[in-house]
């Protein structure tokens, strides 16, 4: 037999581990339930015509009513915005162009894309009638208003590369893309990377010309999400793509009410709208091998072009940004 004082301490041991554990688990409960978002921060964009359906019918929140997660909606003016909100934590799903997200990927910003929300001409170099400007080559010397860090942008650098031009052979005027247009209707620069739907309002409304398109340099469209959200809530992440895929299926199936929300959204004439989803194709929803090979092909040219280092592994980039675990919740 124990002496009765080594018995006690071992009970009172006993009892103190048991508190500890109780402690310990209660604690791990909490931290957990504490992880769990209660909010969720989603972007919409008008070069995103399946994120206004998303949002303007409410399909995400009806898909997390029974988790008890609310949506906050924040607008993006284009890649490079979504990408600056996505680094800093203020959106947790951002609209983006593949090779912009590359872009951002290898410069440092912790995401992974998920979804394939359009395959769209949304871009091309813009000029007016009097310009004089009829091919790449003639932007030697010329004003080009650009957004940084878009595929307008990515596509410019493209379109010069294969002119035998740089960025240091014109002047970039850095705006965003609204102002980018409003800047080539006043005369203020001579040609513009454009994006739909602005770039179909400066067709039909201001006689705009597109003076260089290719649709094969237009990279899809992509809905990012932040690395350490998608590791903590991959189910989450499953739900905001399912309700993404539904919210495609419905545009898809219904053409002519995508058209009169997108109208309603924007605020823009009808075939300014009918112009840009001439140019948007929605067919697809999973990520895969279609989009891994344009946007390393994008990321190659760009690597030629001097944007990114020569010492860059694009292929390995790409399979470090496209994260295909969520697939089938696309499909």
């Amino acid at each position: 037999m124990f002496p009765v004082h080594l018995v006690s301490r071992r009970r009172a041991l006993a009892s103190m581990g048991a508190a500890a554990l109780a402690a310990t688990l209660a604690f791990g409960s909490t931290n957990a339930q504490a992880q769990a978002p209660k909010e969720i921060r989603v972007d919409f964009a008008t070069y995103n015509p399946v994120s206004l359906v998303l949002k303007e019918r409410g399909i995400l929140e009806k898909a997390l009513a029974s988790e008890g997660v609310a949506v906050r909606w924040i607008q993006s003016a284009g890649s490079n915005k979504a990408l600056e909100f996505l680094n800093a934590g203020s959106l947790d799903f951002g609209s983006t162009a593949g090779a912009a997200a590359l872009i951002g990927r290898i410069n440092g910003n912790p995401i992974r894309s998920v979804y394939v929300f359009s395959r769209p001409e949304w871009t091309a170099l813009v000029t007016t009638p009097k310009s004089g400007i009829t091919k790449v080559s003639d932007l030697k010397g010329k004003r080009v208003a650009v957004t940084r860090g878009t595929d307008p942008h990515i596509f410019l650098v493209r379109a010069l590369a294969e002119a035998k031009l740089t960025e240091r052979d014109v002047r970039l005027v850095l705006l965003q893309h609204q102002d980018g247009k409003l800047a080539l209707e006043r005369g203020d620069v001579d040609a513009w990377a454009g994006l739909d739907p602005l770039m179909a309002a400066a067709e039909i409304e201001a006689g705009a010309t597109l003076f260089y398109r290719k649709p094969a340099d237009n990279t899809w469209g992509i809905l990012n999400v932040r690395e350490e959200f998608a590791q903590k809530n991959p189910e989450l992440v499953r739900k905001v793509l399912a309700a993404y895929e539904d919210a495609r299926k419905w545009s898809l199936a219904n053409p002519e009410e995508l058209r009169k929300l997108l109208v309603a959204f924007t605020k823009l004439p009808e075939a300014v709208v009918a112009r840009q989803l001439e140019r948007t194709e929605l067919t697809h929803g999973p990520i895969g091998d279609a989009q891994i090979e344009t946007i390393v092909a994008a990321g190659e040219a760009l690597k030629q072009a001097g944007v990114l280092p020569a010492t860059t592994d694009i292929k390995a980039a790409v399979d470090g940004l496209l994260d295909r675990r969520f697939a089938s919740a696309s499909r």
